[in-house]
């Protein structure tokens, strides 16, 4: 049995967090923006790039109507840039239907928009009586019941534990709030590590706090080492001190994000023969500069070499010059690791 929703509801009266997305009259457009930015990326990091997409993109109208690159550049450093591209692609079909569908159904029909977010989005914008299962609610349900089975194959028993929440009338009358207040329970409160079950309004119905278990729940099966996958990527800088990006590809990993030029990704380490013809200037000096960039993504740990060189004066190039501080803005996560190590290795401008 689980405890009851009008005590987490009270608690959320008094406790709930001052977040911007629950200011104003709960618009589905910024609700659904929120949900996709939360998603790998933190509160604190979420806040201000949600208020800066908003002025440059008020509306799921100015969203649809505007260019890809400018979206992407605005993306740039949130990571997962799928994301991006399935927001642009979610407004576009958004507006061509005439606005957001209110139901979870509805809502999980549209391109990008998966299982949590559409039940979030529902839950919160249209008060739909759903509880979308993310980390939170899955920490919090697997402590309150003291599920041991490990993750990921009990998220079906805890979405259906967490359901059950919305049989009572506190609930259904407020699901909105409810959902909220357990992300901020699951933020707050019972936490990963070192809940503060003295806390916690739900303490005296919990069946993991009355084992000793919380803390070590959810539990998780073993995760497998991930690849580890190599490229090179060259630093061209012309006589004013920019440096040469290109485009990526609008499919696949980054699809569409700026990059500095380079070989693709694999974990056959690169031979001298491979690598010269994805050089921007292959007969060029190219200096390999010391160490490498290192980035994680889900699947593999990906570690890229650096090559610099100037490009002499009147070269013929495809792709963008840019100043180091415009690269660095326009760059996502994984390209601004590169500047970061030719900056440490003097290659910049002013370093």
């Amino acid at each position: 049995m689980l405890p009851a929703a009008s005590l987490l509801l009270e608690w959320y009266d008094r406790h709930r967090r001052a977040l911007p997305w629950r200011e104003g009259s709960g618009d589905p457009y910024r609700i659904w923006l929120s949900e996709v930015m939360l998603q790998q990326t933190t509160v604190a990091a979420v806040g201000p790039r949600w208020r800066r997409f908003l002025a440059r993109f008020p509306t799921v109208e100015a969203l649809a109507a505007a260019p890809w690159a400018d979206v992407a550049e605005e993306w740039a450093g949130l990571g997962y840039y799928a994301r991006a591209r399935n927001l642009h692609a979610c407004a576009q079909a958004v507006v061509a239907r005439g606005g957001f569908p209110d139901t979870v159904e509805g809502l999980r029909a549209l391109p990008g928009i998966g299982a949590y977010t559409a039940a979030a989005v529902g839950a919160i914008a249209f008060g739909r009586e759903v509880v979308p299962l993310d980390g939170n609610v899955e920490r919090v349900t697997s402590r309150l019941a003291a599920v041991e089975e490990p993750l990921p194959g009990a998220r079906p028993r805890l979405a259906a534990l967490a359901q059950q929440w919305m049989e009572q009338p506190a609930a259904r009358e407020r699901p909105g709030d409810f959902v909220q207040a357990i992300f901020d329970l699951g933020a707050t409160i019972c936490t990963p590590r070192n809940p503060a079950c003295a806390l916690c309004p739900w303490r005296q119905g919990c069946e993991g706090f009355r084992t000793g278990l919380a803390p070590s729940l959810p539990r998780k099966a073993a995760k497998k080492a991930r690849p580890l996958k190599r490229g090179v990527h060259f630093l061209l800088l012309d006589g004013a001190g920019r440096l040469l990006l290109r485009r990526r590809p609008p499919k696949g990993l980054l699809g569409g994000m700026l990059e500095l030029p380079g070989t693709p990704w694999r974990e056959v380490p690169w031979t001298e023969p491979e690598i010269a013809p994805f050089a921007p200037l292959p007969d060029l000096s190219w200096q390999l500069l010391e160490g490498e960039a290192k980035h994680g993504f889900t699947h593999f740990e990906l570690h890229m070499a650096l090559r610099a060189a100037t490009a002499p004066p009147g070269a013929a190039l495809d792709g963008d010059w840019m100043t180091v501080e415009a690269a660095r803005a326009a760059l996502p996560g994984t390209m601004q690791k590169l500047l970061d190590l030719a900056r440490a290795e003097g290659a910049l401008p002013g370093a």
